[in-house]
């Protein structure tokens, strides 16, 4: 991984009032950063709604009820997973450490996938170095799909908004069966090389075959509608999981608004951290009560990249505090409509696929 150096610019200081302002919020209503009473509830409801339709799904009588009951369980991993793993790994969903880990342990690897690998890159590598290639874990280097200029332009990828949809529905699937494989053997489309310790490695398979044995192996001994419908909910299981987790976070960094900054020859960025946060995150309906419940904030996602120390429960209450400090300092805060962060994310493939070089749509108000 490349380690990029920051420049001074007019972030730090928005980053350093910012910081002020909200420490002074939470001292003065007497509240925790990390998760409340309501976290805890939406936590139990989540592991509740996990368990319930499980217990459905290997009890149903009939095909229809076994395939809505097998989605909804899969849906609820999911929604698990925005609104406790993500919380979990960055040590804010409830206060104690010891539950932190434990919950973020439980819920990522009920997706038969390791935790390890996505909670040390996530925070050490996507945190940090947003958007970057060679340094952000989440820039890819699929052939199939050009998403820096760096990468080569060719004849197909002018299609590719059109076939990348598609390509999202495997996204899930591919996680599961090769994504982390291909990284042990460093084989993988990510642009930085990842090292996973044996006993990590040891832990994948484990939770892997745990995965398909409660996913494929119980309901098919179970039940009597024959192993092909088990196949088929398991493969449409991950046909929606994946739609739901690209159309979520897609759109927050994939767009022709947001950058991909590179950094010069000696490895140093024209622009500060907070800056960078900024420059690459795209958020949408923010003050929604139901989205930031359902999506566990990943909506708010700039106010999360510059806060992750913070849990997702306050972020609605924050928000007039980030927009008055990003006004001050002249810090563009790029918030819209779900359908316009939409568009700007096929509008970003459309011009990925055709351009050679591309340049930013600047954000208007």
């Amino acid at each position: 991984m490349k380690k990029i150096k920051f420049s001074k610019d007019e972030g730090l200081d928005f980053y350093k009032e910012l910081n002020e302002r909200i420490k002074n919020y939470f001292e003065n209503n007497g509240i925790d950063k990390t998760g409340n009473r309501q976290m805890v509830f939406k936590i139990s409801m989540y592991f509740m709604l996990i368990i319930l339709f499980y217990g459905f799904m290997i009890n149903s009588s009939h095909i229809a009820i076994f395939f809505i009951m097998y989605l909804c369980f899969g849906i609820s991993v999911l929604l698990t997973a925005f609104n406790v793993s993500h919380d979990a790994a960055h040590g804010v969903a409830v206060k104690s450490k010891f539950w932190n880990k434990m919950l973020f342990q439980l819920s990522f690897n009920l997706q038969g996938n390791n935790t390890y690998v996505w909670g040390k890159n996530h925070n050490e590598s996507h945190h940090l170095y947003t958007n970057i290639e060679g340094s952000d874990i989440d820039v890819l280097n699929n052939p199939l799909v050009r998403m820096t200029t760096s990468q080569n332009l060719r004849w197909f990828h002018k299609f590719q908004y059109l076939y990348v949809p598609f390509l999202y529905l495997f996204y899930s699937l591919n996680w599961f069966l090769f994504r982390e494989f291909l990284m042990i053997f460093n084989r993988s489309s990510r642009t930085i090389k990842v090292t996973i310790p044996t006993w990590e490695i040891i832990k994948l398979i484990f939770f892997k075959i745990a995965y398909i044995i409660y996913m494929i192996v119980i309901p098919g001994m179970l039940l009597p509608f024959g192993w092909g419908y088990i196949l088929i909910a398991f493969l449409l299981n991950h046909f929606l999981v994946s739609i739901v987790f690209t159309a979520v976070l897609g759109v927050s960094h994939i767009s022709d608004y947001v950058t991909h900054p590179e950094a010069d020859e000696q490895g140093k960025l024209d622009m500060s951290w907070p800056k960078l946060q900024m420059c690459t995150s795209v958020d949408y309906n923010v003050n929604s009560i139901f989205l930031n419940w359902v999506l566990g904030g990943f909506n708010a996602h700039a106010l999360h990249h510059l806060f992750p120390n913070i849990c997702h429960i306050h972020y609605i209450k924050l928000l007039p505090i980030f927009r008055e400090v990003a006004k001050k300092y002249g810090i563009t805060y790029m918030e819209m409509s779900y359908l316009m962060a939409l568009k700007s994310h096929f509008r970003f493939l459309k011009k990925m696929g055709r351009e050679v070089e591309f340049k930013t749509v600047t954000y208007e108000i």
